[in-house]
Parts: structure tokens; sequence; C-alpha cells
């Protein structure tokens, strides 16, 4: 009887928690495994010699230098091997540039092997990298460049045009270039992969990296924003560290196998996908870039567990067409961001029961958050324990102004359960705020002080979330001159100023907007012509061809009498925005980029339509 009572009551118990604590189960196992991470951090800040990611790399290639650590293009590469392969790389690169411990260089590579590789070379010379987004040339190439200080450039053969193109500037200024080719007959660039072969593969000493600290800069990793051209935040190797325990806190083994199709030059998959596996002491399948098309087969062939992924991947692989065999993989875990709440149901509902965890974060932020239940739209949840060592809150934003809210005493409102507000962290020893290379006025606009009391200081996310009920948090948008298409920052007043280099336009007033069925916002411009001019279709898509990436040129022109601007002369965005590119409701001229025509043409509704039942793809 007694036994009966006693299972009676678990049963009950058990029931009452599902219903009244549905998640304490979640709640319990992530707070025990950050902590457990914390621990881990706080150990590698005291222990000396400092014990960097890549200590922890040549001790996997110790333990195990046989085991497959990248899989690419049918060839799989050892942990011992990228290991030899790195000595040899920083060897040469020691006798061919005299590096020495500090010295920045600037990657502008490919994804590939070789970015490993020469990454861990650079960190064996103690040398931090700048990781340069490959699609980027001209003058945002050189701004990206000479803001991290570099002197040294190594580039994928593949990318010789884009070098050649500013070759001229950094022969001025004294930069030596390589190329990762055995051959090279361009006067001014040096090859690389002739001098990596003949080096020698012997470990290297630790004497050369004697003064790397945790808070030493590992990294220049380039996100976009008001200044109009890539700001290099600044990542230490607390950072790195940090990132590279998102796999860990999410469930990953070393026993998985961790597909990264983003590029190495973003956080996600440099930090999260391949710092990742070194901490986890894993195998990576690493793509060129993704293919929707291939993904599933990937998976299959290469036995792949766990995936990276970005909203529009998401969206992409749904877009599919359907087969048999969709199901038919061991995928367990997707880790990324950005997805729409429909998307995210959809792919769960075709591909089977993939554990998606969505994360929020920024590579220069002091914040972010991890979903670890699975929660369908939802970023991250709200815990005690994480609020405590990471302080945050949301407070009130005014979108009009874009500034704070601030009360009679000039302190920010904390923005009430529900409600949505702007994500700001505070800025502590822990949970520091380093900010961007070479780019006091930038670093400085991110900082906001006064915020619950007068004094503290918080870093400003510039993102606009909302926490629910049930602890749960949700992104809402993003604020300011930024907007994000294709995975990517768009930093508006860059292609306002590519833009305002075309004679026929005067101004131009570059903003986001939303496309049905697309994450993110593609990007448009109001413009005011010069006067007596008319806009020019073929000039204005030969500028932004010419001088951004697809993902940053804008796909609609709206031609205006002139622009409106608030009390301060700041561009006002948010009608514009509001209303769109629908030509129907929209009385000025509207354009629309064509790139099978290779010009700018007018945006008919028949266009518009097309655009809307996704004929025509963006």
């Amino acid at each position: 009887c007694s036994s009966l009572c006693l299972i009676t009551f678990l049963s009950l118990w058990h029931e009452s928690r599902r219903t009244l604590f549905p998640y304490l189960s979640e709640d319990c196992t992530y707070i025990l495994r950050s902590i457990k991470l914390g621990i881990r951090l706080v150990k590698y800040k005291k222990i000396k010699p400092f014990y960097s990611l890549l200590d922890c790399f040549l001790d996997a290639a110790r333990r195990h230098p046989s085991k497959t650590f990248v899989k690419f293009e049918g060839r799989d590469y050892s942990y011992g091997e990228v290991d030899k392969q790195s000595s040899r790389t920083a060897r040469a690169l020691q006798a061919a540039a005299a590096l020495k411990e500090g010295d920045p260089v600037a990657l502008f590579l490919a994804n590939e092997p070789s970015f490993i590789w020469t990454w861990l070379a650079l960190a064996k010379l103690g040398c931090p990298a700048a990781l340069l987004n490959f699609n980027i040339r001209s003058k945002s190439l050189l701004h990206c460049f000479s803001c991290c200080g570099a002197k040294v450039i190594i580039a994928s053969a593949e990318l010789q045009d884009a070098v050649e193109e500013v070759l001229p500037t950094l022969r001025e200024q004294g930069i030596t270039v390589f190329l990762l080719s055995e051959t090279c007959s361009v006067q001014g660039i040096n090859t690389l992969l002739d001098k990596i072969s003949l080096a020698s593969d012997e470990p290297l000493s630790k004497d050369l990296r004697a003064n790397v600290n945790i808070r030493s800069t590992a990294l220049y990793i380039y996100t976009s924003g008001t200044t109009g051209l890539p700001k290099a935040a600044v990542v230490t190797h607390e950072r790195v560290w940090a990132a590279s325990f998102i796999q860990a806190a999410c469930g990953i083994t070393a026993d998985d196998i961790f597909y990264i199709n983003l590029p190495l030059y973003h956080s996600a998959g440099f930090l999260i996908g391949m710092a990742g596996a070194i901490e986890r002491g894993m195998t990576i399948f690493l793509r060129r870039k993704f293919s929707a098309s291939q993904f599933w087969d990937d998976c299959r062939k290469y036995d792949v567990t766990v995936m990276q992924y970005i909203g529009e991947t998401m969206r992409y692989l749904c877009n599919s067409p359907k087969k048999d065999s969709e199901k038919n993989h061991k995928v367990r875990v997707a880790i990324g961001n950005g997805v729409r709440t429909d998307i995210w149901s959809e792919f769960v509902n075709r591909f089977g029961n993939i554990q998606v965890r969505e994360l929020y974060a920024a590579t220069e932020g002091n914040i972010g958050f991890i979903n670890y239940t699975s929660k369908i739209g939802a970023v991250g949840r709200v815990n005690f324990v994480h609020r405590f060592f990471f302080p945050y809150t949301l407070i009130k934003f005014d979108i009009e102004k874009e500034e704070p809210v601030r009360n009679s005493e000039g302190l920010c409102i904390e923005a009430a359960r529900g409600e949505t507000g702007l994500l700001v962290g505070k800025v502590t020893q822990r949970s520091p705020f380093v900010g961007y290379a070479g780019n006091k006025q930038q670093t400085e606009k991110k900082r906001l002080r006064d915020v619950l009391k007068k004094g503290d200081l918080y870093f400003n996310t510039g993102d606009l979330l909302r926490f629910d009920e049930e602890n749960f948090v949700y992104f809402q948008d993003r604020v300011g001159d930024t907007f994000r298409w294709k995975g990517e920052n768009v930093a508006t007043s860059e292609v306002a100023d590519i833009l305002t280099m075309v004679p026929c336009i005067l101004e131009a007033n570059v903003y986001g907007v939303k496309v049905e069925g697309h994450e993110g916002r593609i990007g448009m411009a109001a413009v005011i012509l010069t006067e007596g001019e008319d806009f020019d279709c073929s000039g204005t898509y030969k500028q932004v061809v010419s001088y951004l990436p697809a993902y940053a040129r804008p796909r609609f022109i709206r031609i205006q009498a002139c622009l409106e601007m608030t009390g301060t002369f700041k561009m006002k965005k948010v009608r514009l925005v509001e209303e769109g590119f629908n030509p129907a409701l929209i009385q000025d001229p509207l354009y629309f980029l064509d790139p099978e025509q290779k010009t700018y043409v007018p945006l008919t509704e028949e266009i518009y339509r097309a655009i809307a039942s996704r004929e025509i793809k963006l």
C-alpha cells in the first residue's frame, strides 16, 4: 500500500512539475552546463602559462593525431596533419615576412582547410588574425585591411583579381602581399605555397607567444554599422573561449560531426563552428559555400550530426523540392540564428526531430542567449544564473527619435514584461565590451551611460527584443542605420556613399524593407536627383555592382523630390520602411535592379507580383 502511495505521489509530482514548470529539466541541464563551462573559463584565466584554444588543438593533435579534423572536397585532414601543415606555414611566414608576436595579419581566404591551418600558424606565432570578408572589394577591402593595422595580407589564389585591384595602394603603404599559390607573375605579390612546402613541420616554441594572455587580441572580425564601412570588432582570447563553449552548452560531444557551410570569416562559422569543434575535439565537414540541393546528400555521405544555419539557409532548405529520403539522416542538432517561426516549424515537420538551438549574439557584444528548449520562435531564455553573471535589461526605446526613453532624472526606463525594448548588457570585468580597432568614435557610440543609475555603463546592442511571461526571449527588430540581408549586415551609409558617386544622384537615403517570405530586409534607397538630370539606370547599376557585394546592392530605388529630415537633420526612414516598394501604393517613380538585363528597370505592378509570388528570386 505504501509503495502504491509513493508511486502515485511521484506520478502526481511529475505531472504537476510538467504542468507548472514545463522547462525545469532543460533549465537545470543548461544551468549546470553553463556553471561547469564558467569554472573552466575562470581556470583558463588564472592558469600560467596561458592556455589558449591553440593549446587545446595541440593537445587534441597529441591525443589522437590520426583522428579526422576536417573533411573537405573528398579529402580527410587529420589533427596531426593540420598541426604539421600549420607549423610549416608558421615557419614559412616567419622567414618570409619576419612576423613576430603581436603583429596583426589579414586573411583574405575562401572556405577551405588552408584558412584553418593558416590561422593556427598565426596563433603559433602569437599573431592576431583579421578575417576579411571575401566578398568585399576596392574601398571596403582597403578600409577593412587598414583599420586592424596589419602589414601582411594572405589571400587565396582565387581572390587574386580582387587583390590586384588594390595592389597599388597596398604597395604604397608598404604592405607585404602573399598569395596561396606556387606561382604568380604579378610584381608585388609573393607566393606562399612554394615556401610552405619547403618549410619544416617541427613544433614551434611556446616562447614565440609567451606574452599572449586571455585579454590579448586573438581576432578581428568585421561587422557593419553606422560608420558606413565595416568595423573591426576586437575579439580577445577570452571571447574565443566563451564562443567556443556554445557547442558544449548545446550538448555537442567529441563524437559528433559538425557541418560548416557558413563563411569562416563570420563569427558563426569561425567561433561557434570551427573553434567549437576544436574545443570539443571533433570532426568538421567544411564546404566552400551553402548548397540547398546538396545539403542532405552531404549530411548522409559524411554522417553529419550537427548542422549550422542562418535564417536564409533554413528557408532555402524548406523551399527545395521534396524527396522521399528527407528524414534519412543523422542530424540531431541545428545551431544558428535568424530563422522565422513558420520556417522553423516547417523545417522540423519536414526533416525530422532535429533540436533547433536558435541563439542571439553579436560579435562585439557582451550578452547572448541560447534557446535550449527548442521553443519555436524564441532566441533564448532568461534564467537567474545567466543574468547574475552577465547583467542585462531591456529599456524603452523611441523608434522615431532612435534613442532610449529617459525619465526626469535622466535614467533609462526598463521595459515591462511583454513589452519590446532595447537590449543592453552591463559592462563589467566579467562581461567587457572591448570595442572596435582603430575606431574610438564608433566604440563610444555603442556605450550607453546612466542606464539604471548614474555612472553605470552598458553595451548598446542596437537590437529590440521582448521577454514573455514564460521567460522566453524574442528578437523583434534592428534599430539604427544597419539592416540584415542574406545573413550579412548592411551599413546604409556605405551604400549611400556609393550611390551619391553616380552623377545623377544628389542625395540618397538607404534603408531595408521586408519582403514576404524572406528573412531580414532587402536594400532600398530613396534618392534625390541632381538638378536637370534623369535617373541613369545603367550607370547606377554599374556603380553598385562595381563597388558593393550582391547582398548590399539596393534592389529598389525610389525617386523623391526631397528627403524628409529630423530636427537634427537626420534622414527619416520609418515611414519609408513602412511604405515598402509596392507601386500601387507609392506615387514616386520606382526602379528595380534586374540582374538579367544588367540595369535598373521601372518597377511595374507585374514585377511586384512576380516578386511576391517568388517568380523573381531575390
